[in-house]
């Protein structure tokens, strides 16, 4: 899991990020005789995916969170896998669910797409996607197929919220004397 980058990709209190695909072999589930059988996602299989209109959801359905048509949803691919940044504070909906990553019941990502060209290695027991046409949505979900996956919120804690407020206040209170100091001097 790689850790949530020093930088915020979108300017807002309920930042979300993570990978809802990597590009290392998982277990994906054990065949019939107890064999562990994996599944690898090519990086070129993403070089010409379209992701014109990606949603964010929670477990595949339901409610829109975010989407990268309206700007509250980045997904790009890096050297890690399928990166996704988004912004959960434009509905009561999204931040509920910002509320469950940042207290870290949900922790990993999924992503439903559309496979073009895929191989099943009999030997390996490694299914590989080589291609993927288009990517329907990124999702924070309960549990994942990819357990390499991650997702976590950042924002500034409430200790520092309140800290802040207060120093706004007193700030206040300083100029507000010292107009009244000035306005009794003239």
């Amino acid at each position: 899991m790689n850790p949530v980058t020093e930088n915020k990709r979108i300017d807002t209190q309920y930042y979300v990020e993570g990978y809802a695909t990597t590009f290392k072999p998982y277990v994906l589930y054990r065949d019939y005789e107890g064999n562990d059988v994996y599944e690898l996602i090519e990086r070129s299989s993403l070089d010409n995916a379209d992701i014109n209109d990606v949603i964010f959801q929670f477990d595949h359905g339901g409610m829109v969170y975010a989407r990268t048509s309206n700007g509250s949803l980045i997904v790009e691919v890096d050297e890690h896998g399928l990166f996704v940044a988004a912004d959960l504070g434009r509905t009561e909906a999204a931040k509920r669910l910002y509320d469950s990553i940042q207290a870290g019941m949900v922790t990993q990502m999924s992503w439903r797409y559309m496979v073009d060209e895929e191989s099943y290695d009999r030997d390996k027991k490694m299914w590989t996607t080589r291609k993927v046409s288009k990517i329907y949505d990124v999702s924070a979900v309960s549990i994942p197929a990819n357990d390499q996956t991650s997702i976590e919120a950042r924002a500034k804690s409430l200790m520092d919220e309140e800290r802040a407020k207060k120093e706004n206040e007193k700030k206040r209170e300083r100029l507000s004397l010292l107009l009244q100091i000035k306005e009794a001097i003239n």
